[in-house]
This record gives C-alpha cells, sequence and structure tokens, in this order.
C-alpha cells in the first residue's frame, strides 16, 4: 500500500486492492470484510463508503487500515478489530474476552419471544456479550431479566451493551458458574442459554479464527459437547416455576441427545427449532412443576 505520485491512495482504491487481497487469502466474504475494516480505519459508517471513494486516503486512516489487515491477515475476526457486531439489528461491542454473536442465535430469541409473555422474569445462563439478555430486555420491555457469566471481563462487556441499549434497570448481572449465584428459592419463567456445546476432541478442528481467538471457555463443551446443556438442564428444574420453559441452543447434529436428554430428566413438550440455515438448533421444553 505504498503511496506514489503517480497514483493517489484514494479509500475506493483502498478497497479494491484489500478486496482482492482478502480473495486471494481465501477470506470468506473479501467485500464486506475490506469495507468494514476501511469505515473503521476511517472512522465513518461503511455506507458512506460510496460517496466518499475518490477521496483521498490520509496517512493516518492508512496506517491504522495497514495495521487492521495485517492483523486480519493473521486470522483475527473482523468483529475483535473494529469492537462490534450486530445482533437482531442491534450493534453489541464484542472484546476477546466474549464469543462473537452469530446468526443461528437468533433463532433462540425468536423462540423466546414466541413463548414470553412481556412481563417474564428471565435467567440467561452464560450471558457473554449480554446479547440474548439486552436483546429480550428490549424486546419484551416489561420483563425483568438476570444474566450469569463466570468471566468478570464477559460481565464488564454485557454491563456496556445493556447501558448502551437503555436496558440496564431491568438487567442484572452475577458473576459465577452457571446457576450457582442465584439466591436460594429465585424461580423464573424463562431459563435460556447459548452454552459451550463442542466437542472438546473437536476445538482443533475448529477455524483458526474461532479455535485461535475465541475464549475456549465458550467454545468446549467437554466430551460429548453436552456437558454443559446438562448441567443447566439439571439445575435448571430447581429454578423453573411450574410451566415455566427451558430454551437451549445446541450444535449441529446433536438434536436426538439432547431431546432425550431433557425427556429422560422430566422436561415435558420437548421440541427442536431449526435455524435460518434450515439446521436443529434450538431445544424447547416446559418444566412440569
Amino acid at each position: 500500500m505504498k503511496q506514489t505520485a503517480e497514483q493517489t491512495w484514494t479509500l475506493g482504491r483502498l478497497l479494491k486492492w484489500t478486496t482482492e487481497h482478502f480473495t486471494k487469502s481465501g477470506v470468506a466474504a473479501p467485500r464486506l470484510e475490506a469495507e468494514v475494516l476501511l469505515a473503521h480505519a476511517a472512522g465513518c459508517k461503511r455506507i458512506e463508503l460510496y460517496t466518499r471513494f475518490d477521496e483521498p486516503a490520509e496517512d493516518a486512516v492508512r496506517a491504522r487500515f495497514r495495521e487492521l489487515v495485517r492483523e486480519r491477515g493473521k486470522g483475527c475476526p473482523v468483529a475483535y478489530l473494529v469492537g462490534r457486531k450486530e445482533f437482531f439489528s442491534l450493534e453489541f461491542e464484542i472484546t476477546r474476552d466474549v464469543l462473537i454473536p452469530r446468526p443461528e442465535t437468533e433463532s433462540l430469541v425468536m423462540a423466546c419471544l414466541e413463548t414470553a409473555c412481556s412481563e417474564a422474569s428471565i435467567l440467561d445462563v452464560g450471558t457473554g456479550s449480554g446479547i440474548l439478555a439486552v436483546t429480550l430486555a428490549r424486546q419484551l420491555r416489561r420483563s425483568v431479566v438476570t444474566a450469569i457469566d463466570i468471566s468478570p471481563g464477559a460481565l464488564e462487556v454485557a454491563r456496556r451493551n445493556a447501558a448502551r441499549h437503555g436496558v440496564a434497570e431491568r438487567v442484572r448481572f452475577l458473576q459465577g458458574d452457571l446457576l450457582e449465584p442465584l439466591k436460594e428459592g429465585e424461580r423464573f419463567d424463562i431459563i435460556v442459554s447459548n452454552p459451550p456445546y463442542i466437542r472438546s476432541a473437536s476445538l482443533a478442528e475448529l477455524e483458526p479464527s474461532v479455535r485461535d481467538f475465541e475464549p475456549r471457555l465458550a467454545l468446549d463443551g467437554g466430551p460429548d459437547g453436552l456437558e454443559v446443556l446438562g448441567k443447566i438442564a439439571r439445575a435448571a428444574r430447581d429454578r423453573l416455576r411450574a410451566a415455566g420453559r427451558l430454551l437451549l441452543e445446541f450444535g449441529v447434529g446433536q438434536d436426538q441427545a439432547i431431546s432425550a436428554l431433557l425427556t429422560g430428566l422430566g422436561y415435558a413438550e420437548v421440541k427442536v427449532r431449526k435455524d435460518h440455515a434450515d439446521l436443529p438448533r434450538v431445544a424447547q421444553s416446559v418444566w412440569p412443576g
């Protein structure tokens, strides 16, 4: 990206060069990622780039952009580089303390919204960046949400996201392992979780951008991938009100195992919901009480 007198580096030329570079490097969405990184370096919205293609890139912008492209080349996900990710049409702060939100998790939100009343008491186990807790609080305006995570760093991110979206007064954050921080006798209408569900032996097979950068604590589901899911399902029986609902995200190929697990634990009306890619993704069940 050296600049010459004959050919000035405009924003449009930077974008073209980087898109071609990412394409050769095998980046899945080269144009989109180049736009996101360039907009971040230039301090503007991505859509604003289209009116600034002929604008010469200042040295500071080029320096910031060069560093971002270099880090992306090492495998660092774009969401960590720019510090944000959209989820359910909301923008969330993201750091390396938290898992990057995935589109399939929106299916978990939709399943919850279809079953929740507006004044529901909701528990989000393993909140991470707070996408579930914050989104549900935004959508269910009279709900009260409790969000738990074992990571202090993740909770700080989640708190900031709750404040950013105006729901901090209705989301309570607790630090601890799974459901352990709850007070004795606390019960909820809905318990929701996107827990770790990847088999420990499969972690090495993940894409480097996931394996090497995202927190292992948010990925490792134990030997069969169901270890954390099982712990939550067992503990939730004492934390759900009669006819309360448990909604869990799970991995590809785990639908029969999670359905059998929930049925064996005494849950009723066990159903599986598919995600946007038509893959089984969310287990819904009712605790009879």
